[in-house]
């Protein structure tokens, strides 16, 4: 009895890193899109952006490489576990990536964000038309709630007449989809080799898949960028893709899958922030509404689960 205070203690000690972990990267994560489109304001085209990004990132993950192997030392991958990482990395991170990109080219970065957002409703979906789970009353209504929302919000970029908003919302509605396809699908790998591992296998993958599309499509002289392309590019790679992503991890192993996603939900309110102070975008009534019915959807979701 004497070591209970000490143990409940650590246990919310933990609970609190953990959560500032999770809340963290989900601000880290928002934050890539105000990066891109101030970046986007050189004219810098998205292969080029992308690939500096993972220029920039590649070297941290090829660290945790290294280091997971001299860990690991003796637990080999077997082909299936390799197959594995290369396809969902290509999927979850390299695919993902390019269509969000590109879609940034046309919409706000709020919406962006958002309609990223709606990965738990999709992973819903896919895990009942893949596996059979049933879509109860609560999901339902999640469901509705999440894309009312969204819809709501586009129609306010309708409104403000942005060109190529529906390709925009096309595009990054298919990197939510193929990163939710990600996530149904690392299950399994992540369980035999480790999220640590996994995550940095996937993304070094992702960063190669990159640096080959450049070096097929541009001439390596369109690597050289102006100063502040660069800084953007850095802060990318750095506060929005590396440190995110191994703060997520740990977040997770201190509190959960579960309560992380619940911390994350600020990330859409943080990047309204942002793109507010940043890059002048409104804060319309239409949008904190549209954003709440998101937020409410995918926290029923997280909760039902």
């Amino acid at each position: 009895m004497a070591g209970y205070p000490i143990d409940v203690t650590n246990n919310q000690r933990n609970a609190v890193i953990g959560v500032s972990f999770a809340v963290l990267a989900a601000i880290g994560f928002s934050a890539k899109a105000i990066l891109v489109k101030l970046a986007y304001l050189d004219s810098v085209d998205v292969v080029t952006l992308l690939a500096l990004r993972m220029v920039f990132s590649i070297p941290f993950f090829l660290a945790v490489v290294i280091w997971a192997e001299f860990m690991h030392r003796g637990a080999a991958l077997h082909r299936h576990d390799w197959l594995a990482v290369v396809g969902l990395g290509l999927i979850g991170y390299y695919l993902s990536s390019l269509l969000d990109f590109s879609g940034l080219q046309y919409i706000s970065a709020g919406l962006e964000r958002l309609i990223l957002f709606l990965y738990p409703t999709m992973v819903v979906v896919l895990s009942s038309l893949l596996y059979g789970n049933p879509v109860g009353r609560a999901a339902q209504m999640a469901l509705v709630l999440s894309y009312a929302g969204i819809a709501l919000v586009a129609m306010q970029d309708i409104n403000l007449g942005q060109n190529g908003l529906l390709l925009g919302v096309g595009l990054v509605f298919a990197s939510t989809l193929t990163y939710s396809i990600y996530l149904v699908g690392a299950g399994y790998t992540i369980a035999r080799i480790g999220a640590l591992r996994f995550t940095a296998y996937a993304m070094t993958v992702a960063c190669l898949a990159v640096l080959i599309q450049f070096f097929m499509t541009h001439p390596v002289a369109d690597l050289r960028q102006s100063d502040r392309v660069y800084a953007l590019s850095i802060a990318m790679a750095i506060f929005s893709t590396v440190l995110p992503v191994f703060l997520l991890s740990a977040g997770i192993r201190m509190i959960g899958s579960g309560r992380a996603s619940m911390a994350g939900s600020i990330g859409p309110v943080s990047t309204i922030l942002l793109a507010y102070i940043y890059l002048g975008e409104t804060i319309s009534p239409a949008q904190i509404a549209g954003s709440l019915l998101v937020l409410a959807g995918v926290l029923i979701i997280g909760l039902k689960r």
